[in-house]
């Protein structure tokens, strides 16, 4: 009993987080990627690098945070790194307000503006598994319908993690992530594999282009073709204030005069910049680059 009872404190032990490790690792995170982890998450890197520690057979977080900084390895590790911490909950039409604004009133917009050269770009900056940006893809196809082969659309999508990228290139998603999607859609745009799997056809595939990008790395950020639209939504909620006002400033910078910014639900430029014009729908705001600008 006094042998099992001195394990079990000892695996305690080193599953908990100190405070120079955290220090460690939040500083390392945030320098690489931009996600700023506050004192008050520190269970987080606790829950979701645990795995890594056994993975790697480490002692420790300290122990990780100087793998991450030396080890001929770190590279790989840091792909791992990005894929446990950044969250990628989402579904295809998801906002539905936010969509449908999309559709109805920038869309139309946009393609008016762009008759004369047919060529229209959008931004998909945190792309996840892909659902975003292939639902901006089939909003296109309703908008523009039998014409759209007339049109250069060209979508890119971008994310931190090369596994959610991954999965995005495949194409298959299950039925929970065409939970919001209307049954007309799915049955117009995806093939149904069997077994609650469904493929995107490819007609809306050939739309969207996949990479890695780090938002936090201006020259990255500067290589993306510039854009009438931007999504951003619920990325720019794991950066602090500062990292926030970088981003924004380079998606203000990607935008083409006129271009329009979305956000998630929850985020928003207030105190954080000047450069955008809210404009105001129906359940939901999105930010604009004036013209004039």
């Amino acid at each position: 009993m006094s042998s099992l009872f001195s394990k079990t404190i000892t695996l305690e032990r080193e599953t908990r987080i100190d405070d120079e490790a955290f220090r460690n690792l939040r500083d390392f995170i945030y320098e690489q990627s931009g996600i700023y982890i506050g004192e008050n998450r520190k269970y987080l890197l606790e829950n979701r690098l645990a795995n890594r520690l056994r993975e790697l057979n480490l002692k420790n977080f300290n122990e990780y945070y100087y793998f991450l900084k030396f080890d001929p390895d770190r590279k790989q590790e840091l792909t791992k790194l990005f894929e446990v911490i950044t969250t990628n909950e989402t579904s295809f039409f998801r906002n539905p307000p936010q969509i449908d604004v999309f559709q109805k009133n920038v869309l139309p917009e946009i393609i008016e503006s762009q008759k004369s050269t047919r060529s229209i770009h959008i931004w998909s900056a945190g792309c996840s598994t892909g659902e975003e940006p292939y639902t901006l893809a089939i909003v296109c196809h309703e908008v523009l319908g039998n014409s759209i082969g007339s049109w250069d659309i060209r979508i890119t999508a971008n994310d931190l993690s090369e596994a959610v990228l991954h999965t995005a290139r495949r194409g298959i998603y299950s039925e929970y992530s065409l939970r919001t999607t209307p049954p007309g859609i799915i049955a117009r745009y995806f093939h149904n594999e069997g077994g609650g799997r469904f493929r995107i056809n490819e007609e809306v595939q050939r739309l969207v282009h996949f990479g890695q990008i780090n938002l936090s790395d201006r020259l990255q950020v500067r290589r993306v073709e510039r854009s009438h639209v931007v999504f951003c939504r619920n990325v720019i909620i794991y950066f602090d204030d500062d990292m926030k006002r970088r981003v924004l400033a380079g998606f203000y910078d990607n935008l083409l005069p006129g271009g329009y910014l979305f956000l998630g639900h929850s985020e928003s430029v207030h105190n954080l910049s000047r450069a955008f014009r809210p404009v105001q729908h129906p359940g939901c705001i999105i930010y604009r680059k004036e013209p004039s600008a």
